[in-house]
């Protein structure tokens, strides 16, 4: 009666607490893994973190650090979630104890408040892609008109709450029909597009400078430190390891898929659109500026690259007017699909708390607040700030829970499954349990350093402090423990997602 009951609750669109949900294949669950790591931070934060940091001599610390921070806590979330057959907060109270709840608590407020803004810069990508489109674009000022919509309200808010809405709708209509179908539609758009914006870029006279810049590296670069912790920090946001989102897919994975080979072909899927991305832009910008010239708009930040300088250098370009609108769609399918796993990691945690999918979407979409800073930059540049580098908690947190839980333990009972192409020794657990943690104090270290040199580092309505940081992380680590007991009985609550 049971399983009749539970057929008969998937047939009805997702109403039941997700028992029963898998994707329907390995590529299935791989696209939907690139959907949530291919984001904006590949499109717009990699080109312009590369250029400021060496060009091709930043590539290699990169790729270093995808073997050594992303794929090793990416592979942890995918043991993790497979495991507990649960959502961030209740695999860290199934795994480890209730007692720990608070640990994935965290992990899941940093993930929703980015995904408060991340709806924001959605809503910008398809307001770009929509201006692009019909033409808008050319008959304005680039930089004018993002001055006038940054600073606007009701365009940023309608553009905000229509992301929301779709990402909404995907996720209401579950695992497969879904975030599955929709990442099989977004994720090849995506590449496809990449692939017709790096044919256009090499192929413009003088592109070859570009290119040049972005693969012949200067080795003297990685004398810096500060190439390597760039790179260390762009390979963890990029990649979103630690964010809660892999582990919340790996819930819906089915048994005989291997776990290993999964997080590594999204891993270097991730490093491949970065570097489509960048050849995309880098040898655009190399072509039709000096060198010189070429750096400074590199190192204009992620809004002045991309929603300033991009739409004036393509208008420059033979063709433009159809590359503009193509780029702005990538834009937008990479930020979509990521916002979609970020909703999910949330519903999730409201289902194992008992309540269906349904209902569970329409209180996260209802409770995404990302209107101040869909009105106000600095808000927004703020939120930004304290949670992306919160991010770096969240990644030290899944090591930590692998400690715990016991290394070889977790090794051997989590991520050495049977079915696995590939099997992981012992050098795996010495990365989380001393690697990692290293790692996390030298990135972690940097960021905090960099802040705390600047006036007013202390106050914590300065945007970019260490103050603003530590008054937000505090007043969520505090809420969370004080509530800990409350909040492990709650993500216990439904039966666990299993077969």
């Amino acid at each position: 009666y049971r399983v009749r009951r539970r057929g008969h609750l998937l047939r009805q669109g997702g109403t039941n607490l997700a028992l029963g949900e898998r994707f329907s294949s390995r590529w299935g669950l791989i696209l939907a893994g690139l959907g949530l790591a291919v984001g904006t931070g590949n499109l717009w934060r990699f080109p312009r973190i590369a250029a400021e940091n060496g060009g091709a001599a930043f590539l290699i610390p990169w790729i270093i650090f995808l073997f050594i921070w992303s794929l090793p806590l990416m592979i942890a979330e995918f043991g993790i979630g497979r495991g507990a057959r649960r959502g961030v907060v209740g695999s860290f109270a199934t795994l480890i104890g209730p007692r720990f709840a608070w640990m994935g608590g965290f992990i899941a407020v940093t993930t929703t408040m980015i995904m408060f803004y991340y709806t924001v810069v959605t809503g910008w990508t398809l307001k770009y892609f929509v201006l692009t489109l019909t033409g808008g674009i050319q008959e304005v000022s680039p930089g004018g008109y993002w001055e006038i919509y940054s600073t606007s309200v009701w365009q940023p808010v309608f553009f905000h709450l229509v992301a929301v809405g779709i990402g909404a709708f995907i996720i209401q209509r579950g695992v497969v029909a879904g975030i599955e179908r929709a990442n099989r539609i977004l994720i090849p758009i995506l590449f496809v597009l990449l692939c017709v914006a790096v044919v256009r870029s090499v192929t413009l006279p003088g592109a070859e400078r570009g290119l040049e810049f972005l693969f012949n590296p200067d080795l003297s670069a990685l004398k810096s430190y500060k190439t390597w912790l760039e790179a260390l920090t762009q390979s963890a946001w990029s990649t979103g390891a630690g964010w809660g989102m892999i582990l919340t897919y790996a819930t819906y994975m089915r048994r005989k898929d291997d776990l290993v080979l999964n997080a590594t072909t999204i891993g270097f899927g991730d490093n491949s659109a970065s570097l489509l991305a960048g050849m995309a832009i880098v040898p655009t910008t190399f072509a039709l500026l000096s060198n010189a010239e070429a750096l400074e708009v590199m190192a204009s930040g992620n809004e002045g690259l991309t929603f300033i300088w991009i739409p004036q250098l393509f208008n420059q370009v033979p063709g433009g007017t159809i590359l503009l609108p193509l780029f702005f769609l990538a834009l937008f399918c990479a930020a979509l699909s990521s916002l979609i796993a970020m909703i999910e990691m949330a519903t999730r945690i409201l289902m194992d708390a008992g309540i269906n999918r349904r209902r569970a979407v329409r209180l996260v979409a209802i409770a995404i607040c990302g209107i101040p800073s869909a009105v106000s930059m600095t808000v927004f540049a703020n939120q930004d700030w304290v949670w992306g580098v919160a991010l770096m908690i969240s990644g030290l947190f899944v090591a930590i829970l692998a400690t715990i839980y016991g290394q070889d333990k977790f090794r051997n009972k989590l991520v050495n499954v049977p079915g696995n192409d590939f099997n992981l020794g012992k050098g795996y657990s010495w990365i989380l349990k001393y690697l990692v943690p290293a790692e996390f104090t030298a990135m972690f270290g940097w960021w905090m350093y960099q802040a705390a040199t600047v006036d007013g580092w202390w106050d914590p309505t300065n945007a970019l402090s260490v103050g603003t940081c530590l008054l937000q992380w505090g007043m969520a680590l505090s809420v969370l423990i004080y509530f800990n007991k409350q909040i492990a009985a709650a993500s216990l609550r439904g039966e666990a997602d299993e077969a």
